[in-house]
């Protein structure tokens, strides 16, 4: 696969070459590599120099369309998050997505392309991970998303415990008794780590984080019917732990084009949002805690459809009484099946 040339970024009085890009990704992939070396988000960059068809080209176009040049100087805009006043404060510009759609055929479209593959290798080689607690020996894996899944980080409160869904804590404590758990959120650090201490869960003495991925983690894939879109690969976790994998991990997002690298792992939670009018009747963790500890004795999850999660009835291995142990060993009486493994799950 044919590579770029090395491109030179200005930016902040200082040059920041970004190597290893391939013809074929496009300009969301160019600004997330800046990303990772500005740490800018890539919404607030304004990258000037890169012109297609003489006008600044869109996310979705390709680097071997813009004919860059090994003398290219790339000059860019933009504000890291560290250096904004309001730091309690989600970005104004961080677009809301209101609406997901449905992507059962864009999962079976890209989830094995190599050009995606290729890039999951690249995050598990660059993306350096900061964990905070070691994984634990024999546990599983919970991947959780923030924004709307734990917190509705838009509605206007007085305090982060009324933004917080209701009975977060519980759920947290109960499922790291079986799961090491990951936050994976589509921001910058700085959010990540900011929300945690807001929601206590980094000081939490009754669970503890393993680590948390931001959207430098993240990557792009193009959907015929949708365009380009960031997603969630797993992969990147899964290359650099072998004790996790398929498996033995389950990731709640609220938008499900997040997991579509692994559409069979994803389980997509109900957004919380209005937390003003919906904290006296959400119970979508509290039932989820069930769920996750239904399922922790499984050795495989993907034998279960997590879209029929609130149908899941564990299966019962019960024993025969004396009495049909009895009743079975009578000459002349017909033999009783007592086999209850057979129950629907829902999956």
């Amino acid at each position: 696969m044919a590579r770029v040339a090395d491109l030179v970024v200005k930016w902040g009085g200082k040059e920041y070459q970004i190597v290893g890009l391939s013809e074929t990704e496009s300009v969301k992939d160019l600004k997330n590599a800046i990303y990772r070396e500005t740490r800018v988000l890539p919404e607030r960059q304004k990258l000037m120099g890169l012109k297609f068809k003489g006008k600044v080209p869109d996310d979705d176009v390709q680097l071997c369309m813009l004919k860059l040049k090994p003398t290219t100087r790339i000059m860019m805009v933009g504000t890291r998050e560290e250096d904004l006043m309001a730091v309690t404060e989600p970005p104004e510009d961080t677009p809301e997505v209101l609406n997901d759609f449905d992507i059962e055929e864009e999962e079976i479209a890209i989830q094995h392309r190599e050009e995606y593959l290729a890039k999951i290798d690249r995050r598990i080689r660059d993306y350096k991970v900061e964990v905070l607690n070691p994984p634990r020996e024999g546990k599983k894996l919970l991947v959780l998303d923030i924004d709307y899944t734990l917190f509705d980080h838009r509605s206007v409160a007085e305090s982060s415990w009324e933004l917080m869904r209701p009975y977060l804590h519980e759920f947290l404590q109960s499922a790291y008794e079986d799961y090491d758990i990951v936050i994976w959120s589509a921001t910058s650090m700085i959010w990540i780590e900011e929300k945690m201490k807001l929601l206590g869960v980094s000081s939490s003495p009754s669970y503890k984080l393993c680590f948390m991925l931001d959207s430098a983690a993240m990557i792009s894939v193009h959907t015929p019917k949708y365009g380009v879109i960031e997603v969630k690969p797993l992969g990147v976790i899964w290359g650099r732990y072998e004790q996790w994998s398929e498996k033995n991990t389950i990731m709640f997002d609220d938008i499900r084009r997040n997991f579509i690298m692994n559409p069979q792992t994803g389980l997509r939670i109900r957004a919380f949002r209005e937390a003003h009018l919906n904290r006296g009747k959400d119970d979508e963790l509290l039932r989820l805690k069930k769920y996750l500890k239904d399922i922790a004795s499984l050795d495989d999850f993907t034998v279960l459809n997590h879209r029929k999660w609130e149908r899941y009835k564990p299966k019962l291995y019960l024993k025969p009484s004396n009495k049909d142990k009895k009743r079975n060993d009578e000459p002349g009486d017909k033999h009783i099946s007592r086999d209850y493994s057979h129950q629907d799950n829902g999956s």
